[in-house]
């Protein structure tokens, strides 16, 4: 127990293991009948444990005296050869004395050997010189491969000593042997020229004779392989070294495409010559380009891929050269030229897609000829200048049609009889021509276009109501200039018109008709100018007529009004040559005139009624004056409803009512219905009554003063434009002459 307490440790919970057990099981009295059961079947579990741990116990220790036994076998052994490495030992030591002679012999054999291969290579040094002159006469019969052979030998045997000499140190002998060979590099130079001018004319030469243009890729394949061996063993790299000739063989072939097409100084870039060079340009690269996928790919070795080489030259020489002639201040059809090249032409069959090219020519994956930016930049200067010429086109147009407006003979006229000209077609003709023409380059050019037009358009009509203002200072001048004032006006109109219904047309988009309203503005305001200035030229035929309103001998029946119809009805006339929509307004704005200056007149205290009968008279002559007036608007298509004629009317019966103190009520509607009249138009309507007292006017002005009126938005005004004329200030001095 002493000796392993563990196993006294490992018994105690056993048997208390087992008493957890027991008293588990046979917790009950019956349960004890099962007791002998329980016994057998513990007793042989225990066998069988006891006979597994002996069978274990014992295979670990016949594995244990195997062991032993193999470590007193190993123990001999090693003590036997630290036995024979003495003997060893010491059998050299006895010996070393002798191996001082071998040293001596292994120097003369070095040296020997050394002196062997010096006496080996002595005729090749000797003939140095005379393989130089050969090689130099077969360069110079082309016979490049012969002289490739010797010029490798000749740099074989000097890099051969030099990396001798490396080994053991003597880099001042290589100073010597470099000076010995220096006709390498003259040989070299040479050859590379002869190999870069073949380079230079391999499109020339695979198709008449590619012969030297394959030894030329050989000598280039020969140098590149022992530019990679070299490299790879890294000990020792001579003078020259690597030379590189197929990264020279690129560069001189992207150099000779680029010097051969892409020279921008010798670019004519305007006029016709821009065009010819980019035509030369499609024909030149596409058969270029057969030449290297049919000829020129059998020529060289396939890791060269010189077909996508040649390729992305092109490319990229394409788009630098395009960026150099942009940078040239050009007109638009070199822009729109260049564009369409890129854009259109360059993928199209006609050039990288064509038939002969594809599908092993293929510019997708090399990016765009011109990046978005430089594109978006050329569209924006193609812009700027179709604006400088749309802008100089159109002044041009003004000015004609401004012309036009001076002739001895009316505008023409369209198969309706409405009055019009050429301008409205010229226009649009214009715009319509440039934004189909940016069309066929990109959506984005044809929508900076369409932006474009539509800002000079509106321009335009900012210099169209200029020129008509200016034609009617003329025309105040001189009503006889133009001859035909009017109906150059009513043309206007018309072209107006013509201009507003052909703005949808110009949309990329043909589902969005919509015309901007910045613009729709400017088409109101030329509609508007135009049209006042036919209302003035109508005022000033009826201000004649209006300053002899209202007199004594009007309300004895002068035929007034009716030369104001007469007047009236020419105009008529005359607007009916303009289309409907127009000719509706001029009717309404006309019979606001008429209207507006009729009032104005009655308001103007040149009479105030004396009598009971003079006013009568004078509703009369209202009411027959604004019938007949009435009846003429109505005859050129006007309705009674919207003419402002009805506030004559109702001025009327201010004036007839027979009861003054009746006034305020009068008054109250008359301002409802007309909520413009102010204080002052009242006022002068009850003077011209003659009968009303101080006492009413004062009750009248009170009660508009308590009812203050707000214009409705749909009103039409028509007493705000009349002005009431001041009253005369008495003079306060005695009258007499000065002194």
């Amino acid at each position: 127990d002493e000796e392993w307490p563990e196993a006294e440790k490992a018994e105690k919970l056993a048997r208390g293991a087992a008493l957890k057990w027991a008293s588990g099981v046979f917790y009950r009295p019956e349960k004890l009948e099962g007791l002998g059961q329980y016994r057998n079947r513990e007793t042989q579990r225990n066998s069988s444990i006891q006979s597994r741990l002996k069978s274990t116990v014992q295979s670990y220790l016949e594995g244990v005296s195997a062991g032993l036994e193999q470590l007193r076998s190993a123990a001999q052994d090693v003590q036997s050869v630290c036995q024979d490495l003495g003997a060893a030992r010491w059998a050299l030591l006895d010996s070393a004395d002798r191996f001082q002679g071998l040293q001596q012999m292994r120097a003369l054999m070095a040296e020997h050997v050394q002196l062997a291969s010096v006496v080996q290579v002595l005729p090749q040094l000797f003939s140095v010189h005379e393989v130089f002159s050969h090689t130099l006469q077969l360069l110079h019969g082309q016979h490049l491969l012969e002289a490739h052979a010797e010029l490798m030998m000749m740099e074989h045997l000097r890099d051969d000593i030099l990396s001798q000499l490396h080994l053991r140190g003597l880099s001042s002998a290589q100073t010597t042997v470099l000076s010995y060979f220096g006709g390498l590099q003259e040989l070299n130079e040479s050859l590379a020229k002869q190999l870069w001018d073949i380079v230079g004319s391999s499109l020339r030469l695979v198709r008449e004779d590619p012969v030297l243009f394959v030894t030329a890729v050989r000598i280039i394949e020969r140098e590149e392989k022992i530019d990679d061996t070299l490299l790879l063993e890294a000990t020792f790299l001579p003078p020259g070294r690597p030379k590189g000739w197929k990264q020279k063989f690129y560069q001189v072939l992207r150099e000779t495409i680029m010097g051969a097409h892409f020279d921008a100084t010798r670019v004519d870039a305007q006029g016709p010559g821009l065009a010819r060079h980019l035509a030369a340009l499609q024909k030149d690269i596409v058969s270029e380009l057969r030449v290297v996928k049919d000829l020129m790919v059998q020529c060289v070795p396939a890791h060269y891929n010189i077909l996508s080489v040649c390729t992305a030259t092109y490319h990229q020489a394409l788009a630098s050269h395009l960026q150099d002639i942009l940078r040239e201040d050009l007109d638009k059809q070199a822009l729109f030229l260049i564009l369409e090249w890129a854009l259109r032409v360059y993928h199209s069959p006609a050039m990288m897609g064509h038939p002969d090219l594809l599908p092993e020519v293929d510019v997708s994956a090399l990016g765009p000829l011109m990046s978005p930016e430089l594109v978006d930049q050329t569209e924006r200067k193609y812009v700027v200048k179709v604006k400088a010429s749309v802008l100089e086109w159109m002044q041009r147009t003004l000015e004609v049609e401004f012309k036009e407006w001076f002739r001895e003979e009316e505008p023409e006229t369209d198969h309706q009889g409405f009055f019009q000209s050429a301008l409205p077609v010229i226009v649009m003709q214009m715009l319509n021509e440039n934004i189909q023409v940016a069309s066929l380059i990109t959506d984005s050019l044809q929508q900076k276009v369409y932006n474009m037009a539509l800002e000079e358009l509106e321009a335009f009509l900012g210099r169209l109501r200029e020129a008509l203002v200016q034609c009617g200072k003329e025309h105040q001048k001189d009503r006889t200039i133009p001859k035909y004032y009017i109906p150059y006006l009513l043309a206007m109109l018309n072209n107006n018109l013509a201009l507003c219904s052909s703005i949808s047309s110009l949309h990329p988009d043909a589902a969005c008709r919509e015309v901007p309203a910045s613009l729709q503005a400017a088409l109101d305001r030329t509609q508007k100018k135009a049209c006042q200035l036919l209302l003035e030229e109508l005022l000033l035929d009826l201000q004649p007529l209006c300053l002899q309103l209202p007199s004594r001998k009007w309300l004895s029946g002068s035929q007034l009004v009716s030369s104001m119809c007469e007047v009236i009805d020419k105009y008529a006339k005359d607007f009916s040559r303009v289309r409907k929509p127009v000719f509706m307004l001029l009717l309404t704005e006309s019979e606001l005139l008429v209207a507006s200056q009729y009032l104005r007149a009655l308001m103007q205290k040149k009479m105030v009624c004396k009598s009971e009968e003079e006013r009568g008279q004078l509703c009369n002559r209202l009411l027959q004056d604004a019938t007949q007036l009435r009846e003429l608007f109505r005859s050129l298509g006007l309705d009674g409803s919207q003419q402002s004629l009805q506030a004559v009317f109702a001025l009327r019966e201010l004036i007839c009512l027979k009861d003054p103190a009746l006034l305020s009520l009068e008054v109250l509607g008359f301002i409802t219905k007309y909520p413009d009249v102010s204080d002052e138009h009242i006022s002068t309507l009850l003077d011209l009554r003659g009968d009303v007292s101080k006492e009413v006017r004062h009750m009248v002005l009170e009660m508009m003063a308590q009812h203050p009126q707000v214009l409705p938005e749909s009103y039409r005004p028509i007493f705000s434009t009349i002005l009431i004329p001041a009253p005369e200030l008495p003079f306060c001095l005695r009258k007499g002459k000065c002194a």
